[in-house]
């Protein structure tokens, strides 16, 4: 069954606002350039499903390029399944080459997750492959081709799961809001350039005009001091995002800002926005001036309600906020990249008419210590830095026993309280693919990353970060961790080389985890680029000081110089993979985990 795009957002009230809603409500695209790829964007109900992944020309920027689509739109079509449901979805693959559809933070058998070379060999050229599986959650998802480049010319959807029970908050307007990065130049392009040049795209470097200022600021001694670590590990506090709007058009359903999705409301409803980060290399700042956002879910999983100014979405991760707009009046739906070179936007407003202020982006931010994995020497100017990780290591003295690969026993933190283990480099990162390793990394469940952490006093706003989730219900499996794993996210920049351990995926091992068991995981970033973390097949468990309500995710992001931590209850067989949201450096940042 199809219905519009729109309609799925209709209001139960009834409204007339013009001709303009009167587009909206019957599915017809904001934006009048006709090559608009959400011009054929629906909304898919049911439990049986029909995909095609095939071309289209679309024309984002004022040249056609070629997109792929799902079912000829971009994103692809949202599917609404139903929890408790079997749902039936043949994809037909109309490309000459392998794809894939992977099901992102759905839990299912592991032959059905999508993951080309491990649960299975990749959808055929012209031929179709049928995913079958029974919906066992509900909340906001998403979906993305998992077969090289694809996810980055456009083969991405979302998908919303509808609860059997009653869900604990209420809205009048449900609208999903899926952030992406569009390029004109392919994929295969990008790659290469970041390849030859990983600064290909980065405008924002440090000039001799910046070392005068700050040395005019601070004079010669301190300024000499701040530099010292950078300088002598040649690393750079201007390497915040590696693609950027030097290439990319950032989207909000598949519009440009020029063409401005628009999304409608009447003064006194609370509006559901799913939020769904499907960028390929962006981490998104969003925000919504004038308004409240009380999130109440997390990748998909409900949480207590708490109200924030903006929120940081890593790759690959979903948020559910709802917003109460008491004016007639319009609202930007601003989502700025990490490094601000570009921006996001829609807008939401009572009348089609109305048009918001586009806000000014944020300053630039610049990486600082506690990025390089020196949060000793960050905690020396930021007293807030205190996490349950540092005030249980206080209280027990005794550490676990470290063995072999990262593996840790023995006198394990409680669950909840984050890892206590020593911080271990495994000897495989001793070598060309790691150019630098976090020495006092701290935890950073409590950061709300590079650029937002003085929000509140620069801007008067609040940020979400891990710490403000609690799940609303009481965390299932009690159980304590019986080991732990501590992964090293490694790297080397100059040569664009990512790793796990120091290790390529294609040299490395398979993670081994016994059917059952209740194991903690620890990231440990000794990279200065965030990393969102995406396990298959599993709740990630996040490690935020109350094991009582752990918040379940599926990205996790790792901030840069830190570390973090998350429990997960190895209850299904199979083959299943680990690696980084951030598409360019998923091939060596990747492992595979089997459940025996």
């Amino acid at each position: 069954m199809t219905e519009s795009f729109r309609t799925d957002a209709v209001s139960r009230r009834t409204f007339v606002t013009g001709l303009g809603a009167g587009a909206l409500l019957l599915g017809l695209p904001h934006s009048s350039h006709p090559n608009s790829p959400t011009a054929s964007t629906t909304t898919l109900r049911g439990n049986h499903f029909d995909l095609s992944i095939g071309y289209r020309q679309v024309n984002l920027t004022g040249r056609e390029r070629q997109a792929l689509t799902i079912n000829g739109s971009l994103p692809g079509p949202i599917l609404r399944w139903r929890e408790g449901e079997t749902v039936t979805l043949n994809v037909h693959n109309q490309l000459p080459d392998k794809s894939s559809l992977h099901w992102h933070g759905v839990r299912v058998p592991s032959d059905m997750d999508g993951e080309p070379g491990l649960s299975f060999s990749g959808i055929q050229p012209r031929k179709i492959f049928r995913y079958r599986f029974p919906v066992r959650q509900s909340g906001t998802y998403w979906y993305h081709s998992q077969s090289g480049f694809q996810q980055q010319r456009g083969l991405i959807g979302a998908i919303v799961i509808d609860p059997i029970s009653p869900e604990p908050f209420s809205y009048e307007r449900d609208y999903v809001v899926v952030l992406s990065d569009w390029s004109d130049e392919s994929p295969q392009t990008i790659y290469t350039h970041l390849k030859k040049d990983p600064d290909y795209y980065n405008r924002q470097q440090r000039t001799a005009t910046d070392l005068w200022r700050e040395v005019r600021t601070k004079g010669v001694a301190r300024t000499w001091r701040d530099r010292h670590q950078w300088n002598w590990k040649q690393l750079s506090d201007r390497n915040i995002s590696q693609v950027t709007g030097e290439t990319y058009t950032y989207l909000i359903n598949g519009h440009t800002p020029d063409t401005n999705w628009t999304a409608l409301f009447k003064p006194g409803e609370r509006v559901r926005l799913r939020l769904i980060n499907a960028a390929s290399m962006t981490l998104f700042d969003l925000r919504i001036p004038g308004l409240k956002m009380k999130v109440v879910a997390a990748d998909g999983q409900n949480v207590e309600p708490t109200s924030v100014d903006e929120i940081r979405i890593g790759n690959g991760e979903t948020y559910d906020v709802i917003v109460e707009p008491e004016s007639e009046l319009a609202y930007s739906i601003f989502a700025q990249s990490m490094d601000r070179s570009g921006y996001a936007r829609g807008t939401l407003t009572s009348d089609i008419r109305l048009s918001a202020e586009i806000p000014a982006m944020d300053h630039r931010p610049v990486l600082t210590l506690q990025d390089l994995g020196l949060a000793r020497k960050a905690e020396e100017t930021n007293t807030h830095f205190k996490t349950a990780q540092t005030a249980h290591t206080e209280k027990h003295s005794d550490l676990p026993d470290a063995t072999e690969g990262g593996w840790f026993y023995g006198n394990l933190a409680a669950a909840g309280l984050g890892s206590n283990s020593p911080i271990i480099h495994q000897p495989s990162e001793s070598s060309f693919r790691v150019d630098h390793r976090a020495l006092t990394p701290g935890n950073g469940i409590a950061d709300p990353g590079v650029g937002l952490r003085h929000h509140k006093h620069r801007y008067n706003r609040r940020v979400l970060t891990y710490s403000d989730l609690r799940s609303s219900k009481p965390t299932q499996d009690q159980r304590e961790p019986q080991r732990e794993l501590q992964l090293h996210l490694t790297g080397n920049y100059e040569r664009y080389l990512w790793s796990i351990n120091g290790e390529k995926f294609r040299d490395a091992s398979p993670f081994l985890f016994r059917h059952q068991e209740r194991l903690r995981i620890t990231l440990v970033n000794d990279t200065t680029l965030p990393q969102p973390m995406h396990l298959h097949g599993f709740w990630s468990e996040l490690e935020t000081g109350d094991g009582e309500y752990l918040p379940r995710k599926h990205t996790v992001i790792a901030q840069p110089g830190s570390s973090i931590s998350y429990l997960v209850s190895a209850d299904t067989y199979g083959r299943w993979a680990l690696h980084s949201q951030m598409l360019y450096q998923r091939p060596g940042m990747y492992r595979e985990v089997r459940i025996v």
